[in-house]
């Protein structure tokens, strides 16, 4: 069994894995960069290594550093988590020639799926059934355009060695091919150090189906059943769920029997997922369902499979690259309830959810999860982090007080909610979303617990650009200002009501519960305050030298000052003041100084979190002044261009 364990990662997967692996007495090594210097991570594991500048090309993705570090603290296994160097087949031989244990599949297995365009005639050979598409080596412009004129539109082009949602763009018309392929090939280039696409069919009503698979060196395959990840935003999993609904026991086990086909394909081992694409037009069929690619890790969605199943696949996982057989044979294997998990994202559902850092100065997850560390032995590793009373599980990297990074993804915490049946655990997910309280950093819990709470989603009825045709219902946007000021007042001054003026004390408790009683005097100090529809409202003192009271509703934090009239927080910039919305790196500017430009048009691109952002021109005009460049960084809120209408004289 392996003594010590480095985690090549960093976030909520690396907490993830030290919980495990302390279970199982296995010591741990947590690796960092300087912006995780001070990372939950790194605070957990039984040591830590520096291993760089802040980004990942310096520091994560930098395979010496990390063996280096393993060789340097005696550690005999390496697990990769999740991206990074998860799927890079150099990087797991490094490893094994290093003469440490690779807790993930053999490099062949891992180069045999890295590409797309191999992977997807190698399932064919394997007698999977693949989407219809372009798999070709020619790979020039007008190749792909005669290619995707025969498949016809939609098509979607796809970065042969993609993943995570990233190198994908749906092509609607003919006319927009060349750009989206542009720009789709330099995402994969700056993502995978490759250009090369492949075209699929865009399939009408597709859902999201995948099937987690595992095998051994002993020659074992299982499967532990499908999930559901069809709720998607720029195709990337925002909500998963397992068992997928509407799915029956026949088309289960026909798409469960072709996961194992493929993964034996390629003599797996370890934790994988084989991913589906269903044309659901007729719900879900076994002839409508085509292999997409195979994810040669361990999966953000993992949980859902766990909370099932009641199995831990990092445990799985360590067991297995120790060269033990998998735990359970495919017939001890069942399903039992239903879990849904949320994606957590530190980003702004306002201003088309672009990424949002900085300190989180509040930070509760949910409500009842004030301040933990470790889940309670008694209930066994798989319950990970909960609620007192056990039902919500949370998986997380950040704690109060410390910083989301610009260099990272955004996700900042899960949510997973397990129970009986599909209904109950929506429902109960929606409500522990609500109580989510986060400051200043923006997120997505109370856009989560809208969409999850709409009929469509809760019948089942949804596809993968389910939320794509929701982006003009408001309600999914923006909580806050529903969070009026007088909420704040009378939540304030109920608190020091109820205390009275001898009773008004700093270092009051914590956790008090108040009557919302009525409006009443002015009150000072800082306040952290949740309210609800009921007339119940928790109050908690923080002990904070500057004045102000944060409230939560519907998922949506808001902090008010006292006795300061409400304002807008920052004074906006004058019409044509083209601004950064977020930090992050310019990687394509459009136009020039004197250029004439046009309603939408695009004038320059921003990557911050692995994302890129085009910032178009508001109005026809002429481009003034110009301050970025590409390759430049820039702050939030810099002026990076001017552009001036053309005047109507």
């Amino acid at each position: 069994m392996i003594t010590k364990l480095l985690i090549a990662n960093r976030g909520e997967i690396a907490c993830r894995i030290i919980r495990t692996a302390r279970e199982m007495g296995i010591a741990t090594v947590a690796v960092y960069s300087d912006a995780d210097a001070k990372a939950l991570h790194v605070r957990q594991a039984d040591e830590a290594v520096h291993i760089g500048p802040s980004p990942a090309a310096e520091s994560y993705l930098v395979g010496e550093k990390i063996i280096a570090a393993a060789k340097e603290t005696g550690a005999d296994a390496i697990h990769p988590g999740y991206g990074f160097l998860s799927e890079n087949a150099g990087f797991a031989q490094a490893v094994i020639d290093a003469g440490l244990i690779w807790v993930g599949p053999k490099p062949a297995s891992i180069e045999a799926m890295g590409l797309k365009d191999a992977a997807k005639q190698l399932m064919m050979d394997a007698g999977v059934p693949v989407t219809p598409g372009y798999l070709g080596k020619d790979q020039s412009v007008e190749r792909l355009k005669k290619e995707a004129e025969a498949i016809g539109y939609p098509v979607l082009i796809k970065a042969v060695a993609g993943g995570g949602g990233k190198g994908m763009r749906k092509v609607d018309k003919a006319e927009d091919f060349e750009s989206d392929l542009e720009s789709c090939r330099r995402e994969a280039k700056a993502s995978f150090s490759n250009d090369e696409v492949l075209l699929e069919k865009w399939i009408t009503s597709p859902r999201h189906i995948e099937v987690q698979v595992f095998g051994d060196s002993h020659g074992n395959v299982v499967h532990l059943f499908e999930r559901d990840c069809s709720l998607q935003r720029r195709h990337q999993k925002v909500i998963e769920e397992a068992p997928a609904p509407g799915m029956d026991e026949a088309t289960r086990e026909e798409i469960c029997a072709a996961a194992v086909r493929a993964a034996k394909a390629v003599d797996y081992e370890g934790a994988g997922t084989i991913e589906f694409i269903a044309d659901a037009s007729e719900g879900l069929r076994a002839d409508r369902i085509f292999f997409m690619e195979m994810n040669t890790r361990l999966q953000v969605e993992h949980p859902v499979t766990e909370e099932i199943t009641g199995v831990d696949l990092v445990e799985w996982q360590l067991r297995v690259a120790s060269g033990e057989p998998i735990p359970l044979k495919q017939d001890e294997l069942s399903i039992n309830g239903h879990a849904i998990e949320a994606r957590l994202y530190a980003e702004d559902p306002a201003k088309g959810f672009l990424p949002s850092t900085g300190e989180l100065e509040l930070f509760r997850i949910p409500h009842a999860l004030a301040d933990y560390e470790w889940s309670d032995p008694a209930r066994g590793v798989r319950k990970g982090l909960r609620d007192p009373d056990g039902r919500v599980r949370i998986e997380t990297g950040v704690k109060q007080g410390d910083q989301v990074s610009p260099h990272y993804d955004p996700m900042i915490a899960k949510l997973i909610w397990h129970d009986n049946d599909r209904t109950t655990a929506i429902l109960n997910l929606s409500c522990a979303l609500q109580q989510v309280d986060i400051w200043p950093v923006k997120h997505n819990a109370g856009y989560l617990a809208s969409l999850i709470g709409r009929p469509e989603f809760v019948r089942g009825d949804i596809d993968t650009s389910y939320i794509e045709r929701l982006t003009e219902k408001i309600e999914l946007i923006d909580g806050s200002e529903q969070i009026d000021r007088d909420i704040a007042a009378r939540i304030l001054a109920t608190d020091f009501y109820s205390r009275g003026p001898k009773g008004f004390r700093l270092n009051a408790d914590k956790n008090e519960i108040v009557n919302l009683l009525s409006d009443g005097k002015d009150a000072q100090g800082h306040f952290t305050a949740r309210y609800s529809p009921s007339i119940m409202t928790s109050v908690r003192t923080d002990k904070t030298p500057d004045r102000g009271v944060y409230i939560s509703m519907f998922g949506t934090t808001v902090k008010h000052k006292v006795s300061e009239t409400r304002g807008t927080g920052h004074a906006s910039a004058a019409d044509g003041a083209i601004l950064a919305p977020m930090p992050g790196k310019v990687i394509a500017v459009d136009v020039a100084e004197g250029d004439t430009v046009t309603t939408g048009q695009r004038l320059m691109v921003l990557e911050a979190m692995k994302m890129e952002h085009a910032l178009t021109a508001p109005f026809d005009g002429t481009v003034t002044e110009l301050s970025a460049s590409t390759g430049g960084q820039v702050q939030v809120e810099a002026v990076l261009c001017v552009v001036e209408p053309i005047s109507e004289d």
